[in-house]
């Protein structure tokens, strides 16, 4: 009998950290490195469709999707920074959410 082994299930998801990167934009700073935001919500995702999976969904209600990073390492996935969507109404039109 054939055994298959390993966590194959590996393939077919992708982890996702979802990151709130609001200060940028409030402040008017350069972006951190992506380990430095606050995480708002982890998730496993199917990885068929992830480039649109990524940018194309609202993660956390009230936010809006603002960029997407791969990850490595152990913590091999993604990382989607998003924006309060309150603050993106506060901004001015020359912003780039704005």
């Amino acid at each position: 009998m054939a055994v298959i082994e390993g966590e194959l299930w590996r393939f077919n998801f992708a982890k996702v950290k979802v990151v709130d990167v609001s200060d940028d934009y409030r402040l008017m700073q350069p972006p951190l490195p992506s380990d430095c935001y606050p995480v708002l919500m982890e998730t496993w995702v199917p990885v068929h469709k992830l480039d649109e999976l990524l940018c194309g969904r609202e993660w956390v209600q009230g936010y809006l999707y603002d960029w997407h990073e791969p990850t490595e390492g152990d913590e091999a996935g993604w990382v989607v920074g998003v924006v309060q969507r309150g603050l993106v109404e506060e901004l001015p039109a020359a912003s780039p959410l704005g």
